[in-house]
């Protein structure tokens, strides 16, 4: 989930000033991070965003976030709702809203994002054999809709149906013949997919924007098929697998193995993809990409740092290794991509025990920086 909060991040840490002189931004600011505020109350704040990413540039917005407890019962896990206008100066724009709900007693758990989005991006073709030189800009329009709906069955194991629409128009290539004499990109020119599967989920997490204990595992199967509203047939299996332990006080070892393979004809924005703010972060969002994708990563947590003059700062160190390849039988661990990082973490809802991340990763390539609400994982 992204959020660039610079503005944001500067106006809870500057220093405090006399109550008479608070301006209304201040004091709302302030409301909304207030320790003194009763737990299991909801919290919704709006607030302009400005900031940087590699994919995005220099981006202007607005954001909005909702948190709360289903009846204001805090042994509930907490729900959230997000929201983001944007636009960038790489004349990016679109919309997102995303979510993840619990039901009383979590019996029910919906979790999912709808988002509008039209953006030139970096496009570096198929395979872990890319390089930098083979950029060329992609351009499109970008609709999709996905959704899980689950079912407690019993204590944290879930069940339920996964869908997905993909809407994908006004696609153009800045350098098409490149792919003359190739396989054609799968949708170069446009698609239409809708998928539908199942999901199993193990979930013990509390709070899924900061983990302190707790593991989550997601195994999907899904499929798109061209006699049922797809432009193309696919098919796809997603293992996602994230385990954290609280090591020491207020420090957490977070782990995630994920795993990502499809077959049939893949629209090439649907490939499983290596790179960006959650996966192999130093590397530009969908520098890697192809039908099967393998990943792992580890983070250390100091959430807040042991020192008594930093209440609300943290830091994380991490590291991630992984590939893409085109089948089951070719891959090839010796094109294993790494990455290495260091940030910072501000405690911006205490009592909701939610972080802002800054995040700096190293890569063989190039480096990247970050602000994002919540873990990468």
């Amino acid at each position: 989930m992204k959020y660039i909060l610079s503005a944001l991040i500067f106006l809870f840490m500057i220093p405090e000033i006399k109550a008479q002189n608070k301006s209304l931004v201040r004091k709302y600011l302030e409301g909304f991070g207030n320790n003194s505020q009763n737990l299991s109350r909801p919290q919704f704040l709006v607030y302009p965003t400005i900031g940087y990413s590699p994919e995005t540039n220099t981006e202007f917005g607005l954001s909005g976030l909702y948190l709360y407890y289903v009846n204001q019962d805090t042994s509930n896990r907490l729900s959230e709702i997000t929201a983001r206008g944007f636009y960038t100066l790489e004349n990016q724009y679109g919309a997102f809203v995303e979510h993840a709900l619990y039901s009383d007693r979590d019996k029910w758990f919906f979790l999912g994002n709808l988002r509008y989005q039209s953006f030139p991006l970096s496009f570096f073709g198929i395979g872990a054999n890319s390089t930098l030189d083979d950029e060329q800009i992609v351009a499109a329009n970008q609709l999709l809709i996905k959704e899980r709906v689950l079912r407690r069955l019993k204590r944290n194991f879930y069940f339920g149906l996964e869908l997905e629409l993909n809407n994908t128009s006004q696609v153009s290539f800045s350098k098409p013949e490149n792919f003359e004499g190739e396989n054609p990109i799968v949708g170069m020119n446009g698609f239409t997919t809708f998928s539908t599967g199942i999901g199993f989920v193990l979930d013990s997490r509390h709070n899924v924007l900061n983990v302190r204990d707790g593991y989550f595992s997601e195994l999907a199967v899904l499929g798109s098929f061209d006699n049922l509203g797809s432009d193309y047939s696919f098919g796809s299996v997603i293992s996602d697998t994230r385990y954290f332990k609280s090591i020491r006080k207020n420090q957490v070892l977070a782990l995630q193995l994920l795993g990502q393979f499809t077959w049939g004809d893949v629209p090439f924005n649907q490939l499983p993809q290596l790179g960006g703010p959650n996966l192999l972060r130093g590397y530009y969002q969908g520098r890697f990409r192809d039908n099967n994708l393998m990943a792992a990563q580890v983070e250390y947590r100091f959430l807040p740092f042991p020192l008594k003059f930093t209440e609300r700062i943290g830091g994380a160190v991490f590291a991630s290794v992984g590939t893409v390849y085109d089948q089951p039988h070719k891959v090839d661990f010796g094109k294993m991509k790494g990455t290495a990082g260091a940030g910072l973490r501000y405690l911006l809802f205490p009592q909701k025990d939610i972080y802002v991340r800054l995040d700096y990763a190293f890569t063989r390539e190039g480096n990247a920086f970050y602000i994002y609400i919540g873990e990468a994982f």
